[in-house]
């Protein structure tokens, strides 16, 4: 039987290393039969895991707190890159500057349930009410499609919202099309002092699947590390993925939006990192209380992904 990965957001290089671990065929080097799962959104795909549909989700490190109270029964196991990694877009006619956070009041924002977080603190740090000063929801269409923030571009074209918060394909798809211009990107220091920090990336499976199956859980946190490497390596090979799995536009684009990415492909889990989780946690109200480190890191594979962090550079 096939190991089942979830991903919410296929078009796009936001889990791109867990992708590319299974179609470059990492998880079959380990001895691993493993299909990828398009899971939308993130919230859904944690909820799947936790009823033992999954093996594995390839999602938002805070979003385990939806379907797993306090970081009961789950644990993340490596990260698939550093930092928060979603964009914030607003229609290009606006002429808002790079960084122009406050811009947003009065305008409509399309948003995933999960990535929403990171945008709905980023707004209350700087003296902004999501809930009353910005009008922020859903793309009707998104559901539907392998990519939130390709459909969340065609929405900005069509005019049904003022600007997105979504992954850096449908940034760049705003962007080339003259439609979108790039105002928030958290990871490379935009928006509010620690931003960068509410969040990453990371391979997730159960406490129950670690207990059960750890040679497999293993396997697969190696062969996300070995798509870490190769996609340092050798950014071009990300394209080859992308034609099996993307329209010819988006393809074309992921070998540079990976490229852009791999200075942060590193599958270390900081102490620091895991403080500033459960502290963004506590702050959206999903975590209770903060947690130890080794309640929401399976530390046990930690020489793993030990073994072939470095890529990353602060």
């Amino acid at each position: 039987m096939s190991l089942r990965v979830a991903i919410p957001d296929l078009v796009s290089p936001s889990y791109f290393p867990a992708i590319a671990a299974v179609e470059l065929g990492l998880f079959g080097s380990e001895g691993l039969d493993a299909t990828l799962e398009l899971v939308f959104p993130v919230t859904r795909a944690y909820e799947e895991l936790r009823a033992g549909r999954l093996d594995f989700v390839a999602g938002a490190a805070h979003a385990p707190l939806y379907a797993f109270p306090d970081w009961a029964g789950v644990r993340l196991l490596c990260a698939l890159a550093q930092h928060m990694y979603w964009f914030l877009v607003l229609r290009s006619d606006l002429g808002v500057k790079r960084g122009d956070l406050r811009a947003v009041q009065g305008l409509r924002i399309g948003a995933a349930p999960g990535p929403v977080d990171g945008l709905r603190r980023m707004l209350r740090e700087v003296g902004i009410d999501p809930e009353r000063d910005v009008r922020i929801g859903p793309i009707p269409a998104a559901g539907a499609g392998a990519s939130f923030g390709v459909a969340a571009a065609k929405a900005l074209a069509a005019g049904e919202i003022d600007g997105f918060w979504a992954n850096g394909m449908g940034a760049e798809v705003a962007v080339r099309n003259g439609i979108g211009k790039l105002v928030i990107d958290a990871r490379r220091g935009d928006g509010p002092s620690g931003a960068r920090h509410y969040t990453f990336p990371a391979l997730v499976a159960t406490e129950r699947k670690i207990a059960q199956e750890p040679d497999v859980v293993a396997a697969a946190v190696r062969a996300v590390g070995s798509a870490q490497r190769a996609l340092v390596a050798d950014p071009e090979r990300a394209t080859a993925v992308g034609k099996k799995l993307f329209p010819q536009a988006e393809a074309e684009l992921i070998a540079l939006l990976v490229r852009r990415d791999v200075p942060y492909y590193d599958g270390a889990i900081s102490t620091e990192a895991i403080t500033a989780l459960n502290r963004f946690a506590e702050d959206m109200g999903i975590l209770s209380r903060s947690v130890s480190y080794e309640r929401v890191v399976a530390t046990q594979f930690e020489p793993l992904w030990a073994r072939q962090s470095g890529a990353y550079k602060p």
